[in-house]
């Protein structure tokens, strides 16, 4: 078994925090699927006030998730990494295996 020390495990939680709100999961996903959108497009596609979506940014960048760099006056965000593809599958596997589970609990 291999135990990491305790603030490594403190390190992962700190990214596992980063990734447990649904908007910033969305934005994780647009900017997957996009490469690059400005803060103007995310306030669009999460439907709030543009400082909460910075809030939401920042937690994300804090956390090493996403970079940005600004043309003129306006931030650009795109993943800093590319293992997101992984995280968001076992994500869905997890989701359907949990439905299938309370799909066999109703059908007996």
């Amino acid at each position: 078994m291999n135990i990491l020390s305790p603030q490594r495990y403190e390190a992962r939680a700190r990214i596992a925090k980063a990734l447990s709100h649904p908007t910033r999961l969305m934005f994780l996903d647009a900017l997957r699927h996009e490469g690059e959108l400005c803060v103007c497009e995310l306030t669009k596609l999460a439907s709030i006030d543009q400082s909460t979506v910075s809030k939401h940014l920042a937690i994300l960048r804090d956390a090493g998730l996403v970079s940005v760099h600004k043309k003129g006056s306006m931030s650009y965000y795109s993943v800093k990494c590319d293992c997101l593809e992984g995280f968001f599958g076992c994500i869905e596997t997890v989701l359907i295996e949990n439905a299938r589970a309370q799909q066999e609990l109703v059908s007996h």
